[in-house]
Parts: C-alpha cells; structure tokens; sequence
C-alpha cells in the first residue's frame, strides 16, 4: 500500500498518499484518468477497514463488484509531490449495487482537486449481476452515509 490510512469513522474513510512523477504528465500535472485509480484505492481501502477486501469478497463470497459507471468533476490540478487524501463514503446501495463519492484534495491545504462517484454492481462468478450476499450489506449498513 502506498500512503498512510485510518479506520472508517461514522461513514468515511480516508487515505493519505504522495503523488509519484509517474502519475503526471509534461508539465508536472496529475494526468487526469489517475484520479480513477486513486478513487479505486480509496474504495478498497474503506472496504478492507470494514474488515474484508476485495480478495476475500470473491474468494468467500464468490462475487465481483464491477464499476458500471464512474463520474469525475476536476477543481483544480494536482502537482507531482503534492500530498493527497482521499475521503471515501458509501452514499447508497441497493440491491445488486454500491455507490461511493469519493473527495480528493491536497492533505495539507484542503485544496479540493476532484470529487467523483462510482457505482459498482455486484456479479456472479459468470458475470452476469447478483443481489449483494447478505454478511456484505450487514458489513455495508452502518457506514452508510
């Protein structure tokens, strides 16, 4: 794992890390797909700090979640070096899905850089969509925000 993280508190979690020179671009600025990927990290690490990860989700459990639609807005541009946060809350789920917004900012200023939301379904080992087992929606409940 990369950066520094805390246990989920009420509904979000959090997680600290440095941008690498590999994340931007010419100018020294985020390329701007790397703010999926930090999300991404935001969201396994909420999930782990539940007390599961992902590995044991499909190993357990016999599922995958799979991202059926991510949104981003960008504020302003992360820099390499700058230190990041991503706070991550679970904002709903449903029956076969999960959504999770997700705040990336600078870990010291609080200079919001992006906020974005994704969705993730839950499938069957095939592929094809299930409900959400019941010991992931207990696991879920109280960190609903």
């Amino acid at each position: 794992m990369r950066g520094a993280s805390a246990p989920v508190t009420g509904s979000e979690s959090t997680i600290d890390f440095r941008v690498r020179y590999a994340e931007t671009d010419q100018m020294g600025v985020v390329y701007y797909a790397n703010y999926l990927v930090w999300c991404e990290i935001g969201r396994t690490e909420f999930i782990r700090r539940l007390g599961t990860s992902y590995a044991q989700l499909e190993r357990e459990l016999g599922i995958g979640l799979a991202v059926s639609e991510a949104r981003v807005r960008y504020h302003a541009p992360a820099r390499y070096d700058d230190m990041i946060r991503v706070t991550t809350t679970l904002s709903e789920y449903r029956s076969r899905t999960l959504t999770f917004d997700y705040v990336v900012a600078h870990a010291e200023s609080g200079t919001r850089f992006a906020t974005a939301s994704t969705t993730l379904v839950c499938l069957d080992a095939s592929g094809r969509p299930v409900t959400l087992p019941p010991q992931l929606r207990d696991a879920l409940a109280p960190a609903i925000r």
